[in-house]
């Protein structure tokens, strides 16, 4: 939980300097953490403890320079190192792009089904009802998930709609323990 709190205000920060100083730094740390998550070497370089800052800076460095990032990015990532919260770097970016969204109108969130893809209707639906319900446009990705037999359970940020199978029967079976 602790870990969490840190993240995000982290994560407000950049984002609130960014908009400040009128940089993009949300679209930096995203070319910086697709680059850390297509290379395994480089992720065991920063995310395990048997390199010193000190190396990982050194490797770093160069990567976002090569990278042109601006020099808040790379300050950034050098702070994080530095005081052995890069860690945290995967929350951060998490959080970053939900402060974004945010600022920028939209939300983020999953639909799980028990098909391959949905239904296009169905996806305009859910979108129509989370808009109306949420007052911001959703932006959903789906994913097929083998805990979902049947229905589609919808998570938006700390909302979730679930109209699966599953939950049916465990409402039902509540329903028939608690009568």
């Amino acid at each position: 939980m602790k870990e969490q709190i840190i993240a995000k205000a982290y994560a407000q920060s950049i984002v609130e300097l960014g908009v400040e100083m009128k940089l993009d730094l949300v679209s930096e740390l995203t070319t910086l953490t697709e680059a850390i998550n297509k290379n395994n070497d480089l992720e065991t370089l920063l995310f395990l403890d048997v390199f010193t800052a000190e190396e990982k800076l050194n490797v770093l460095n160069e990567i976002m320079k090569r990278m042109n990032l601006s020099q808040i990015t790379i300050n950034f990532i050098q702070f994080l190192i530095q005081e052995q919260r890069i860690g945290l770097m995967p929350m951060i970016f998490k959080n970053v792009i939900v402060i974004d969204d945010h600022n920028k109108g939209f939300l983020r969130g999953t639909i799980e089904g028990a098909e391959e893809t949905i239904p296009a209707d169905v996806k305009e639906k859910l979108k129509d009802y989370l808009k109306q319900k949420l007052g911001r446009e959703p932006i959903l990705q789906y994913k097929k998930s083998e805990n979902v037999s049947a229905g589609y359970r919808v998570t938006v940020e700390d909302l979730q709609l679930d109209a699966s199978l599953e939950n049916q029967l465990e409402k039902f079976k509540d329903s028939v323990l608690n009568s």
